[in-house]
């Protein structure tokens, strides 16, 4: 007999308490006709209410029995039962035609399922610093009546251990419906200090309810993250990840899968997001008032006919109507003209051909083909490459306000062995310091025709990075730079493609490091110089700008007792930072201890550059900054909190040569914690109504998502733990808003700068440790955790445009309730 459903029930809980009960069920299910499924329940024999959540199930998406256009075959159902003594229960779900019974529970089944517990958990990760003597627990917990959940570390006599706490969102534990949206802060990380041959414990506990855990190690082995990876693979990409893996070993195949974006994750994504057929005719009816000619540039080579047509069809499919294809042909044969000759007579009006009298490289053959066009605007399309059918569509909507010069898409890579579109390149707006280290924007790149024939096409020595070179020229000229956040561009990998195996053309990369340092030239930017990142980083680039002519640099730190921490941070200024012009300025706030008052006296008669000044009022970090700015003598303010400390020698000096540029108001650092992940690396505005670390836990050496965390780049804050500031531009901001007392001033402080067309600059090379809150100390009393939901109102009142409209640096298309980097 044919099944009409496919389904699997993976877990049954029935939650027993006084103030609720309920039954869950958690599982998937999907018809044999992918028709949308509705499911029913039946308690005691008559039909109730039921709230269904939808999980996304790649893992049973790789593994389907028919042809599924999403993996979002998922379902965690809940079925209130607080009013009723539950002796069966019943589970069905229908397609509208068919209907099956997933779920049938009599009383016995029921009593196995009980659960009495009121607090849940899950401890996602337990990692054990041998060395350090350092613990670091992560994961989730909440209670069933809402209330907070106190988190203690306990040794085997059940004494409580030091250890500090962070709070952060879990915002999955909120779309699968397990906690309420007011309770979603309900992830933790926990660190203590501990003998590894003892035992230790978490308890968790409310007024009227406990639980305890013994920690135990929960990193994956190396055996188990690659099973756990290879469950998300598939038939198509098995192949890639094992290559990936013998080439780049196992730790870099972990980090790949940790950051990436699952293949069947965004091929699901990609497809439900593409343009219809119908959404197709519908854009081919309209009148645009500005209506361009789209040139579309393509040198040929011994082109595939495959490839050919594929390219050729992507052009002549566009729903916009206004273009023309320009091909110059460099093949040793005339198979490529024969091809189009005979299979696009109908088009001879707008593709237009030239058969070259030899092979001019990349370059000379690119440029024969943009000579052909006389469009308003050109862009440059590769022979083997694939567009979306609203490419040109997107880019003439997108010109109808303004008449950008430059404009850039999405793009992704299709697989050519087995069809399937993967690692998406989904950009920030122009980010100019992006740009400087990887050429991040590469396809499709749209010029109007004044600019193209201000600067020329492709220059033969930078073959490789012919396209960056032309892209930074380009820029130069332009009055604008927009960028289009659709994937409208497919970059074809195939053995011979770049795409697919980087050590193939290494000499690309050495034509980049020429090309950014040429446009250093041109833009007059004197004494920068650009290195490559080591393999396997190829692309990537690291810029280091002179510190001429070396100016006073103001470091700022408040400071409230915790003489040994701070005296960490002056230690590491003085022994570890090559920077020497500097000035320390600590602003003293209320200590009480002996010692630390001790500690200025000697800071002062050890060094001549320590000035210690007093501000007596309350905690009010805005405040107690803008007070000490007044005492600083230098063109530029590093504010620094006093739980820091410098690791990279250069560290100063990296922030300090881009903050010379004219056009950066404020440089950010990489921090990390003591356990060497990610404290800060960039800050994007609008996660849970405010803002967020985007690459917070991950191993310092973590590419995360396309290298974020270890090249320069814009964002629109950085943390001011450590932060650098044209003390003028900080002036011309009015500072910090002195409102926000804890929170959210140095958010604040970025976007004010930012206001004034100034850059946030995040420098991946200033490394520094950030023990964090030492001094002030964590929100740990209802006092403290009541500021920052008062400060982030504040905050959402002040920036709705940004809240409402998106960040630029974040592109639109990751979805902010689901955490950083993730897909709808």
């Amino acid at each position: 007999m044919e099944k009409n459903f496919f389904y699997t029930i993976d877990k049954v809980t029935y939650k027993d308490l006084d103030y609720t009960k309920y039954i869950a069920i958690n599982g998937w299910c999907y018809s044999k006709d992918d028709k949308p499924v509705t499911f029913f329940a039946k308690l005691n024999n008559q039909n109730v209410s039921l709230d269904v959540a939808k999980v996304h199930r790649p893992d049973v998406f790789k593994d389907k029995k028919v042809d599924l256009k999403s993996d979002l075959v998922g379902f965690r159902i809940k079925v209130d039962c607080t009013a009723v003594n539950v002796d069966s229960f019943e589970l069905i779900v229908s397609d509208n035609e068919d209907h099956e019974t997933l779920l049938k529970l009599d009383a016995k089944d029921i009593k196995k399922a009980r659960n009495t517990d009121e607090i849940e958990f899950n401890l996602d990760s337990v990692e054990m610093n041998v060395d350090k003597g350092l613990t670091t627990v992560q994961g989730w917990v909440y209670s069933e009546n809402g209330e907070s959940v106190n988190i203690e570390v306990l040794d085997k006599d059940s004494n409580s251990v030091e250890s500090h706490l962070r709070s952060f969102a879990r915002q999955d534990l909120v779309q699968y419906h397990l906690v309420k949206p007011g309770n979603r802060d309900a992830g933790f990380q926990i660190r203590f200090e501990g003998d590894s041959t003892n035992k230790y414990y978490l308890r968790f506990s409310t007024k009227d309810s406990e639980r305890k855990v013994e920690i135990v190690q929960r990193n994956r082995t190396t055996l188990g993250l690659l099973k756990s990876y290879i469950t998300h693979l598939n038939a198509r990409s098995i192949h890639n990840a094992i290559d990936y893996l013998r080439k780049n070993g196992v730790k870099k195949f972990v980090q790949r899968f940790k950051q990436g974006v699952n293949v069947d994750e965004y091929q699901t994504w990609f497809l439900k997001q593409r343009v219809t057929t119908e959404e197709l005719a519908k854009q081919a009816k309209v009148q645009f008032e500005y209506s361009p000619k789209i040139s579309i540039a393509v040198a040929t080579f011994n082109t595939k006919e495959e490839y050919l047509k594929e390219m050729i069809d992507t052009v002549v499919n566009q729903s916009y109507s206004n273009w023309e294809l320009c091909i110059a042909d460099g093949s040793t044969t005339d198979a490529v003209e024969k091809y189009i000759e005979a299979h696009y007579a109908d088009y001879a009006d707008k593709i237009k051909f030239k058969r070259l009298d030899q092979n001019y490289g990349i370059s000379g053959n690119t440029n024969k083909a943009m000579e052909m066009a006389d469009g308003d605007y050109l862009a440059v399309y590769d022979h083997d490459d694939v567009l979306e059918l609203d490419c040109f569509y997107e880019v003439v909507k997108a010109l109808q306000e303004f008449r950008y010069d430059t404009l850039y898409t999405d793009e992704d890579k299709l697989n050519d062995q087995y069809k399937v579109f993967i690692e998406p390149n989904l950009k920030p707006d122009y980010s100019e310091d992006l740009m400087r280290s990887h050429n991040y924007i590469t396809h499709i790149f749209f010029v109007n025709r004044r600019i193209y024939e201000q600067v020329g096409g492709y220059r033969s020595e930078y073959d490789g990075s012919q396209d960056y070179d032309y892209i930074f020229r380009c820029i130069e000229k332009a009055n604008g730079v927009y960028h289009i956040p659709r994937v409208l561009y497919h970059w074809r990998m195939h053995p011979q493609s770049t795409a697919m195996d980087p050590e193939s053309k290494l000499y690309c990369y050495t034509a980049g490091q020429k090309a950014i340092e040429s446009h250093y030239k041109r833009i007059g930017l004197e004494g920068a110089r650009v290195e490559l990142l080591p393999k396997p980083y190829y692309g990537f680039y690291h810029t280091i700008y002179s510190t001429e002519p070396n100016p006073l640099v103001s470091i700022l730190i408040p400071n409230y007792n915790q003489k040994d921490t701070l005296k960490t941070c002056i230690d590491s200024l003085y022994n570890v930072n090559t920077y020497k012009n500097f000035e320390i300025v600590i602003v003293e706030n209320n200590s009480t201890e002996k010692d630390i008052f001790e500690y200025y006296e000697q800071l002062k008669q050890e060094h001549d550059n320590v000035t210690i000044v007093t501000y007596e009022g309350i905690f009010n970090y805005s405040k107690i900054n803008n007070f000490g700015v007044k005492y600083t003598k230098g063109e530029y303010v590093l504010f620094l909190n006093n739980d820091t400390e410098v690791i990279e020698p250069t560290a100063i000096a990296e922030m300090l040569g881009c903050c010379l540029r004219k056009e950066v108001g404020a440089v950010g650092a990489k921090l990390l914690y003591e356990d060497n992940t990610i404290q800060h690396a960039g800050v994007v505005v609008g996660f849970n109504g405010y803002a967020a670390h985007v690459f917070n836990g991950i191993d310092k050496d973590d590419p995360g998502f396309l290298m974020r965390p270890r090249i320069n780049c814009n964002y629109s804050a950085c943390t001011a733990a450590c932060l650098m500031v044209k003390k003028n531009v900080f002036e011309e901001v009015n500072g910090f808003d002195e409102q926000f007392v804890v929170a959210c001033n140095d958010i604040d402080l970025c976007l004010k700068i930012r206001e004034k067309d100034y850059l946030i600059v995040y420098n991946a090379f200033a490394l520094w440790y950030h023990y964090e809150s030492k001094s002030r100390g964590y929100e740990d009393t209802p006092e403290k955790q009541a500021r920052s939901p008062a400060e982030m109102k504040k905050f959402q009142a002040k920036w709705p445009d940004i809240l409402k409209n998106g960040d630029p640096y974040y592109n639109k298309n990751w979805n902010l309730e689901l955490g950083a980097f993730k897909l709808s």
